[in-house]
């Protein structure tokens, strides 16, 4: 069954607009403190802590990534942005979020690397994560 968590991108002083190339640069900062945390260790904690390959889809599109690993008990992660209309009290505005896809086909070790992705990237961007469980964390400062 595929199983789908979200992080929605709340309204921020501090952040830009996210894109598609901005969560590829959170993954390559979450590669290199998994790298230097093995060397800290002496173990080449990079592999095991992140056993997949960035890849684009064919043709490539601006709003999904996605994740595949060739080591067993892994195999494919997707990432995709998209938008939504919010309707509140008074007003209306659009909301980006960040899906994060394990197909039917991935494994228990995607889910559990997804899980880890999904809290780093929603620390990273301050947002409101929706697990594949359906518990929410809030990673921003909440009125």
């Amino acid at each position: 069954m595929t199983e789908h968590a979200y992080i929605k991108l709340v309204p921020h002083p501090e952040r830009t607009t996210v894109t598609i190339d901005t969560i590829k640069e959170l993954l390559h900062d979450y590669q290199n403190i998994a790298s230097k945390t093995g060397r800290q260790v002496n173990w080449n904690y990079h592999e095991a802590a992140f056993p997949y390959e960035i890849k684009e889809p064919a043709p490539p599109t601006n709003n999904m990534i996605y994740l595949q690993s060739l080591t067993d008990g892994y195999h494919l992660i997707l990432i995709g942005m998209n938008q939504e209309q919010i309707h509140e009290e008074e007003n209306e505005r659009i909301q980006t979020y960040i899906q994060i896809t394990l197909a039917e086909h991935s494994t228990f070790g995607d889910k559990g690397k997804a899980n880890e992705l999904c809290k780093f990237l929603a620390k990273q961007l301050k947002g409101e994560l929706h697990l594949f469980n359906k518990r929410i964390m809030y990673f921003y400062p909440r009125k």
